[in-house]
């Protein structure tokens, strides 16, 4: 089974711990999926970053929760977290996909597994 690059997070490598083994016993994870599957884990890390920092926003803020903050100028805009973490929840699901964690890819790869594809030049000999 591939190892876990050194370079993930705490939380990114917690995730490759979850997740690599039953992606390799289903045949989804060899040495060359190791960077698309970092990726993903270190876009969870990310996510769960500004997750976990939003929420501790959120404590002290009972209008906005932490979705919202003052400029310098008192005006209020989206916390840059949010941002944060919309962007590495969309990288996830989009590396996900890739391995079949999510419903849609699981449902692809089950068709894919019961009905392969058929050239049209099947049966032509």
């Amino acid at each position: 089974m591939p190892q876990a690059p050194e370079f993930l997070t705490t939380e990114a490598r917690a995730e490759w711990d979850r997740v690599s083994a039953q992606l390799f016993h289903m045949g989804l994870l060899t040495d060359a999926d190791v960077s698309p599957l970092a990726a993903y884990c270190q876009a969870y890390g990310r996510w769960m970053t500004a997750e976990r920092a939003i929420a501790a926003m959120a404590a002290n803020d009972q209008l906005t929760r932490g979705l919202m903050i003052k400029t310098t100028n008192g005006n209020a805009v989206q916390n840059p977290l949010v941002g944060t973490s919309n962007k590495a929840a969309s990288d996830m699901v989009r590396f996900a996909g890739e391995f079949g964690p999510t419903p849609v890819a699981r449902a692809r790869l089950a068709v894919s597994a019961v009905a392969p594809h058929k050239s049209k030049f099947d049966g032509l000999v």
